[in-house]
Parts: C-alpha cells; sequence; structure tokens
C-alpha cells in the first residue's frame, strides 16, 4: 500500500493526543506495512496534524464491491427517506433518523426536491447517503469494516476494543451534492474520554472539483470546541459554532481506494458539489468500548451494544 500526506500549516497547541507530541515532519516516503499497520512515522504525523492519507488501503476489486452493492440496494429502494442536511440539523429530532441507528436507511439531498415536492432527477441521483449500519447489516460493507486491515490500523492506534459505531455510504452527488459545514466527529459521537476516529475511504477520485475534505491541520489539538445533545423531546447543539478561517483550511484530494484517517476533534468539512461528477465514498466511525464510556446524551442510542474488531 502506497503512502501519501498532503502539505499542512503550523501545527496547533496540543491538548489531548493518542500520542505524545512531536514536531512538524517531512512528507513521509515508507509504504504502508502490510496488513493496514502503522509505522511510527505515520503515527507521529496523524498525531501532529490529526489526519493522514493511506494509498491504496482498498483494492479496485474491494471498491467495485461496494459500488456494485450499493446499486442494488438503490434500486431496491421504495423511495422512503429523509432529506439530510448539515446546514440544518432538524431532522436529528425525529424517529425516522434516531432509528437509522441500527438500520440501513436513506437519506435524499436537500436539493432533489422541485417545488412540487417531487424529485428533479433519477433516484440514484438524488441521495445523499445511506446509513448508519451498513457495517452490521450488509455482508459487503461488514467483510470491509470487519476486516484485518481496518482492524490492524486501531491496532496501531493503541485502541483496546475498537467497535464501528456508525458507517455511511455517501455520495456527494454531482450538481446538488450537499455542503458538509467544518465539525468534529466528537460533537455527535461522544466517550469518556473522547475516543471517535472516522475513517473515510474514497470508492471514486475526490478532488476540489467535485467536493473532497477540507481540514486545518493540528486543529485536533486545541479539543472539542461543541457538543450536539440528545434530551426527552430533540436534540441542540450546547454552544454555537465557531467561525473558521478558510484560508487555514487544506485540501485532502485522494484517488478511488485511498482512506482518510481522521481524529474526532479534527476540524473538516467539504463543499457543495457543483460539478458533472459525483465523488462516493464510504465513512466508518469507530469509538474504543474498553476504558471509553459511550454518552447517554448522543443522537446514535443503540438498542444492541456494537460488536467489537476485536479484544485484547
Amino acid at each position: 500500500m502506497r503512502f501519501r500526506v498532503v502539505s499542512c500549516s503550523p501545527l496547533l497547541q496540543s491538548t489531548r493526543s493518542l500520542f505524545r507530541q512531536t514536531s512538524h515532519l517531512p512528507f513521509p516516503s515508507a509504504a504502508m506495512p502490510p496488513a493496514g499497520s502503522l509505522n511510527d512515522e505515520q503515527l507521529r504525523f496523524f498525531d501532529a496534524n490529526g489526519y493522514l492519507v493511506l494509498g491504496s488501503f482498498s483494492s479496485a476489486e474491494e471498491v467495485r464491491a461496494m459500488r456494485d452493492r450499493m446499486a442494488e440496494l438503490v434500486d431496491g429502494f421504495d423511495g422512503a427517506g429523509d432529506v439530510f442536511s448539515t446546514k440544518d440539523h432538524r431532522q436529528v429530532k425525529n424517529d425516522f433518523f434516531f432509528k437509522s441507528a441500527e438500520n440501513i436507511s436513506f437519506f435524499f439531498e436537500e436539493k432533489a426536491f422541485g417545488d412540487d415536492g417531487c424529485l428533479k432527477q433519477a433516484k440514484e441521483l438524488s441521495i445523499n447517503k445511506v446509513g448508519h449500519a451498513l457495517h452490521e447489516l450488509d455482508p459487503v460493507f461488514k467483510k470491509f469494516s470487519f476486516g484485518a486491515n481496518v482492524s490492524s490500523l486501531f491496532s496501531s492506534l493503541r485502541y483496546k476494543r475498537p467497535a464501528v459505531i456508525q458507517s455511511m455510504y455517501i455520495f456527494k452527488q454531482p450538481g446538488i451534492g450537499g455542503e458538509v459545514v467544518p465539525h468534529q466527529d466528537n460533537t455527535f459521537l461522544y466517550t469518556d474520554p473522547p475516543s471517535c476516529t472516522g475513517l473515510w475511504l474514497a470508492l471514486e477520485d475526490a478532488t476540489k472539483t467535485n467536493g473532497c475534505l477540507w481540514a486545518i491541520p493540528g486543529s485536533h489539538k486545541n479539543g472539542l470546541k461543541r457538543r450536539m445533545i440528545r434530551d426527552e423531546i430533540d436534540t441542540h447543539f450546547d454552544h454555537p459554532s465557531p467561525t473558521y478561517d478558510l484560508k487555514e483550511f487544506v485540501p485532502l484530494e485522494v484517488k478511488s481506494g485511498d482512506l482518510v484517517v481522521i481524529h474526532g476533534d479534527l476540524i473538516h468539512q467539504s463543499f457543495e458539489n457543483l460539478s458533472p461528477v459525483s465523488r462516493h465514498a464510504l465513512s466508518l466511525h469507530v469509538i474504543d468500548t474498553e476504558g471509553c464510556e459511550w454518552s447517554k446524551q448522543n443522537w446514535l442510542q443503540r438498542k444492541i451494544p456494537p460488536q467489537p474488531l476485536y479484544e485484547n
């Protein structure tokens, strides 16, 4: 597997890290060891910057299998879904969204519908994402999620009993693929102490044109800015959203099959896809279930505990 990183700005002050603080590193050139294990240079880069790009993490055959399987799921979709937008979290207040924690649920793009309430384009070009239990309920996505590469990666990060808490297939549809505003994953998937790490697998090339990820290198060292709280009625944020200087973000352009590892406190975003090309990706969020307590205030509450990737 090849290893590739993106240039970054000077580091910010560290608050909490999985590893000891390190200085800014030159671009690592070492190839990734077999089975998803991370070497010391890669671990130091992740600790310093809050993200890591692993080239060719999945083979073309694995990527094709997941894309083909999603095409089958979309083809069988009956149209009963909800609209998803990160700009308006009103949908995180209804039963459909809450139940998606342990289901395979479909969410439409905000701009998929016309004034008459009908889809403006084909069904397969109207869906924002599918979530949040693909990793458990579908054998193709479960094979990837519980594969040796993913497990080895979290072993390298010193997770004791890691578990995928949610999975999402994201379409970033051409022309209408919605913006994902700057955020931290720990805002939505909080454990005490924080342990969420995101995996973002490109299933198509992701560029600045079609809505690749952007991140503020080192921003994970400034801690968690706010949390989404679920109460007896709905959800709300405990603090307003901070404002960010767009000049601090760097693009994480990747090829199909590349994986982006994302620290739970890293500030990241993606812009609207106004291009004629889609940007499919699979996103997993993993927490440690040993020594870390899942918050009862998170929007995502399960009836059955998640299956761990491994146990030490």
